[in-house]
């Protein structure tokens, strides 16, 4: 009973709104649930659907091939109805988005008119499924049946066990669980369940099967610069250029879908090489598995919008592989496109050159045309201890899915204060600094020089810089006793970085900009002080070294220092 009345809850709100969204004009969203290319069959299919759901809707989709739709709606109600009808299980696992530009001669309802949707009322005791006149009878059936190749046997067992039907193996012997699977595929779908398909019914399911692969207008490309062969969603994507190492087919429609084929001449070296570069990009999100062999990689990323598959294969002396990038949601039609792809990839003879395209544009934030993955934001921290914990600012690492030292090293919050605005992180690998912060043991001298380290453009130098200044006060504006005030000009990326003396000592840690909206003079800026610095580190359990030496150092020792202690602390999404 809850299932039903969703379904007529969904029947009533996006019946009205798909109306409306026909009459503003606009371009829908559709929600297309099957592809026939046997026009009978496709009227047919229409009618059942019409049956028990709303606004369906029939359209010449081009080559001969028919599709079903629900619609038009917005975007975000035609995800939804996508999200409900697929888990209800009244329209198929593989049913997918697509748009109004796509779309060709109408159909159905036949003539344009308006066909009655039965969904009953929600205090109903039980839905009324139509059912589908079989053509064959189950002997006619059974007769067509055994014209079929062994290959086309375990096709059927394939696309059933795709829609979810069958779950045992695939060998074309149609027995006991193959029966039972099509008798559940065909209730489902409206026919009587007699165990045996029909000829229209065979028809069907293959439609089904494949309709993810005709919606993206899967098709063979023969890449003679790269040396590759392989059957991609060329509806969906089309060459655009030669970056070396990669061939870029980019997106054609606001599905966002890419592919790169990888060819390179190269070696085990380069292959390694090749995996860690496509980990830095912004098309290989962070989240996901991977996975380095001896010859081979594959890694994939889901996260911002995207799920990301690499592989790559070295073999006699050149490497090839492909990325496949294609939005969340669609996970029914990416893994159909991903299998096909995996299937039908072959290497032909040649591998790119590497002169092709010398003529792209060229930016530091580009790896062969593709973006490097950045930061949501970078900041300044120091190492306090030999096995590398950092001090940093505590918005340095609010709310991030990864936080990474020096872009390289993955670390973990020990523990922040939120008070005094400080973070305490621990690397997950223990790393063994060049320098250690070494606190100053008493109140430093007011108006004395002061130098502060950090990464003031947030990483695009790779090695902190250092800004001179004074120390003003040793307090804050209101008499905060673990403030103080300096009088330097730091940039953003600069918070979290250590503030020395003229003996190498750290006296405090920058803090970034008060959060009050309050403009500060240009060179005013406030630092945690070295005590406030050691209660914070003595009471996560840390040993914190104190300087002992008040000689001054050459300017050349104070950048060593500088150096060796300064990490750039990114946070990512």
């Amino acid at each position: 009973m809850i299932r039903f009345f969703v379904a007529f809850l969904l029947a009533v709100t996006f019946g009205l709104r798909a109306a409306t969204a026909q009459q503003s004009g606009a371009e829908g969203v559709w929600v297309q649930i099957e592809a026939h290319s046997d026009f009978p069959v496709a009227e047919q299919r229409a009618q059942f659907f019409s049956g028990s759901l709303a606004d369906v809707q029939g359209f010449a989709l081009g080559g001969g091939w028919y599709g079903i739709m629900l619609g038009p709606y917005t975007r975000a109600d035609a995800e939804q109805v996508l999200r409900v009808y697929r888990a209800e299980r009244q329209i198929p696992s593989d049913s997918f988005l697509t748009f109004s530009r796509s779309l060709g001669r109408q159909f159905w309802p036949p003539e344009g008119g308006a066909v009655a949707v039965t969904t009953p009322a929600p205090t109903a005791p039980a839905v009324q499924t139509p059912v589908v006149i079989s053509d064959e009878t189950p002997a006619q059936a059974r007769r067509s049946e055994r014209q079929l190749s062994a290959a086309e046997r375990r096709g059927l067992q394939t696309a059933l066990k795709a829609e979810g039907f069958y779950n045992s193996t695939i060998d074309g012997a149609f027995g006991p669980g193959t029966r039972r699977s099509m008798a559940d595929w065909q209730s489902v779908n409206g026919y009587e369940p007699t165990g045996i398909l029909t000829t229209s019914q065979r028809i069907v399911l293959m439609d089904q099967y494949n309709a993810p692969l005709l919606s993206v207008g899967m098709a063979r490309r023969s890449d003679e610069k790269a040396g590759i062969s392989v059957d991609l969603p060329l509806g969906e994507v089309a060459f655009s250029r030669y970056d070396p190492p990669f061939a870029h087919y980019d997106a054609q429609s606001d599905l966002g879908a890419r592919v790169l084929l990888i060819s390179q001449q190269g070696e085990r070296a380069d292959l390694f090489g090749l995996y860690d570069v496509m980990q830095t990009l912004e098309i290989v999100p962070l989240d996901g598995p991977r996975q380095r062999r001896k010859d081979s990689f594959t890694i994939e990323g889901r996260g911002n919008g995207i799920v990301s598959y690499t592989e790559a294969t070295l073999r006699d002396g050149q490497i090839k592989g492909f990325s496949l990038i294609w939005p969340e949601g669609d996970e029914g039609r990416r893994a159909r496109v991903l299998q096909a792809i995996k299937t039908s990839f072959a290497r032909t003879d040649g591998a790119l050159d590497p002169a092709e395209g010398a003529d792209a544009a060229q930016s530091v934030d580009l790896v062969s045309g593709l973006e490097i993955r950045k930061p949501r934001l970078s900041r300044s921290g120091f190492y306090v201890d030999r096995s590398g914990a950092v001090l940093t600012v505590a918005e340095a690492v609010q709310n991030c899915t990864r936080i990474t030292l020096d872009n390289t090293y993955r670390a973990d919050l020990v523990s922040q204060d939120e008070g005094l605005g400080v973070a305490i992180l621990r690397p997950i690998q223990p790393l063994a600094p060049m320098a250690v912060a070494e606190l100053h043991p008493s109140e430093p001298k007011l108006q004395s020089p002061v130098t502060l380290a950090g990464y003031s453009y947030e990483g695009v130098l790779g090695a902190p810089t250092l800004t001179f200044g004074t120390l003003s006060d040793v307090a804050g504006l209101r008499g905060e006793v673990e403030l103080s005030r300096l009088a330097l000009a730091p940039q953003e990326g600069d918070a979290g970085g250590p503030v020395f003396d003229t003996g190498g000592s750290v006296v405090g840690m920058l803090l970034p900009d008060p959060a009050n909206g309050q403009q500060l003079p240009r060179d005013v800026s406030f630092a945690a002080d070295a005590q406030a610095l050691r209660n914070v580190l003595e009471a996560s359990g840390l040993t914190v070294e104190s300087a002992s030496d008040a000689t001054d150092i050459t300017p050349d020792e104070l950048n060593r220092r500088a150096n060796g202690m300064t990490v750039l602390v990114s946070c990512w999404d």
